[in-house]
């Protein structure tokens, strides 16, 4: 059973500039305890909880509970001297949200999605498609299955990711053809003509101009739609308990041989929900800009290294035409 079979399509969602009162009004009318944060392209960049907005410790939840008694009385006369004191400490979403977020291609598998909310110690997860979220799974989504599925027993699908086995081949596979596909076909002899003039020697030359042109633009259009394919297969790769420890692992053995930090993960720049302009100027807020595999990461590495003194840092690695490239998430540990 997959993403698809058990989601909710008809999603409530917030944007970043979304006021938290409004969010909360929002969360008590359709009875969730949380919705997603999206940009303006419908992507999920983060996720706002009654936990977010009512805080984490007994001092924050005191500071607020006025603020919530007011929502919750809306229909009663409050003095206006009270909504003035609630509107100086209101605050958006973006202010508040919980990033960067964890998410889910429609294909993934149910057991897989079970094992996410339980490692990253969430309730829901965002469903993506082409990078727009197109629905959502919590928990109660997977007890419903679970249920329906004990109730109507029904073959298990083998499990298996080929993504990575795929992408290589494929990569394999265009490199090849790009080394063996002529970049033009020209005749090697042509009669002499003593008719021929500079003029159509003028355009042969264009003509070869222009198959050149074709060439280059249709190996862009491979290299572009080979990105976006190893962008979507990032979204939906999720980091499993062993393929962490061997990452740590790698870490250690590099710190063994002298070095200072180690690349986790090299990912195109379409990865992160800005396409890297937040890393490349490095502002502070960059780790809210990831996605997929890297923001579960990122997520990893603030759960389990942080608070052994580790550093995760992010710098573009290349900018072809000008723009930034790939981009390096890097485990540091040097002084």
């Amino acid at each position: 059973m997959k993403a698809r079979d058990v989601m909710t399509s008809d999603v409530v969602s917030v944007k970043p500039d979304t006021p938290v009162g409004k969010i909360a009004c929002l969360l008590i009318e359709r009875g969730i305890g949380a919705t997603p944060v999206v940009d303006d392209a419908g992507a999920p960049i983060g996720m706002v909880s009654d936990g977010d907005l009512i805080g984490r410790d007994d001092a924050e939840r005191e500071a607020r509970r006025d603020w919530w008694l007011a929502l919750l009385a809306e229909s009663e006369s409050v003095s206006p001297d009270f909504l003035a004191s609630l509107r100086s400490i209101e605050r958006t979403a973006r202010e508040v949200m919980s990033r960067p977020v964890v998410t889910i291609g429609e294909d993934t598998d149910v057991t897989e999605i079970a094992r996410l909310l339980t490692s990253y110690r969430i309730k829901r997860v965002p469903v993506v498609r082409d990078g727009r979220m197109v629905g959502i799974v919590s928990r109660a989504d997977l007890l419903r299955a679970l249920s329906a599925e004990r109730s109507t027993p029904t073959a298990r699908s083998p499990r298996g990711l080929l993504a990575g086995a795929l992408s290589g081949l494929d990569e394999r596979f265009i490199h090849r053809t790009q080394q063996e596909e002529p970049v033009s076909a020209m005749p090697r002899e042509h009669p002499i003509d003593a008719s021929m003039t500079s003029t159509q020697f003028q355009k042969l030359a264009a003509d070869f101009e222009l198959t050149q042109a074709r060439h280059r633009d249709a190996l862009r259009k491979t290299v572009v739609e080979r990105r976006r394919r190893q962008v979507a297969e990032l979204i939906d790769h999720h980091i499993s308990d062993e393929s962490w420890r061997e990452l740590v692992h790698r870490a250690r053995e590099a710190a063994e041989h002298g070095q200072t930090e180690y690349m986790l993960l090299r990912f195109p720049c379409q990865l992160c929900s800005d396409k890297g302009r937040a890393i490349n100027v490095t502002e502070r807020n960059w780790p809210s800009t990831l996605r997929g595999e890297a923001a579960e990461l990122y997520l990893r590495w603030e759960k389990d290294l942080k608070p052994h003194g580790f550093h995760l840092t992010a710098r573009v690695l290349d900018f072809p035409g000008g723009i930034p490239g790939d981009i390096g998430l890097f485990l540091t540990w040097g002084g």
